[in-house]
């Protein structure tokens, strides 16, 4: 088994393409709940 081998799923989409796609793509969803709610948060305290 070399290095530089890639994983693929059974359709042969690259794992490590997706993951690191995913990774420039922004917020996650969880993500964006949290900010909403420490903006809330924020905003109804005073």
């Amino acid at each position: 088994m070399s290095i530089n081998s890639k994983k693929f799923t059974k359709v042969g989409t690259d794992i490590e393409e997706v993951k690191r796609l995913n990774s420039r793509s922004g917020l996650s969803y969880n993500e964006v709940k949290k900010l909403l709610a420490e903006q809330y948060r924020k905003n109804n305290r005073g």
